[in-house]
């Protein structure tokens, strides 16, 4: 079965919800943004931010183990119902990646996933290029990510 059969593009899929806490965001700043409003709470208080945010590729990152959690489950799901699910391959890139606002500590971000389009591709019979708009929303209702992801999928 096809990702879009299961998922027709006016479909919005509720991934999960991150809880972002300060110990959580500056363990991921340490290792990989490493600047001042994502590693000090005094730093961040005097900086443009005004408060400890989460680095946007962290907010990014959290959306795609959002994903891999809930395709997981989605798979057994689907096999427990007797139905073979869409075989998805690697992603050749996203693109309109915008981070709107800051993900402060404490905050918690629910992140969705919309299939927008799916086509064949002439240069591989059988394979699809499914487009989606991903978004992740605070615990206020504001959309804090937002993204065009590509995946491709196998017959």
């Amino acid at each position: 079965m096809r990702f879009i059969e299961l998922y027709p593009s006016d479909v919005k899929i509720e991934l999960g919800t991150v809880h972002f806490s300060a110990e959580s965001i500056i363990r991921y700043a340490e290792k990989f943004d490493p600047q001042p409003f994502h590693l000090d709470a005094a730093a961040a208080k005097n900086s443009i931010f005004e408060g400890l945010c989460a680095s946007g590729w962290q907010t990014s990152a959290s959306w795609m183990k959002c994903f891999l959690d809930y395709w997981v489950q989605e798979v057994a799901r689907l096999h427990a119902e007797g139905i073979e699910p869409p075989k998805l391959g690697p992603s050749p890139g996203f693109r309109n990646l915008r981070w709107l606002r800051p993900v402060y500590a404490g905050d918690d971000v629910t992140y969705f996933t919309t299939m927008i389009a799916s086509r064949p591709l002439a240069s591989r019979p059988g394979m699809h290029m499914n487009t989606a708009l991903n978004e992740g929303v605070n615990q206020h209702g504001k959309a804090v990510v937002t993204f065009e992801s590509n995946v491709l999928e196998f017959e």
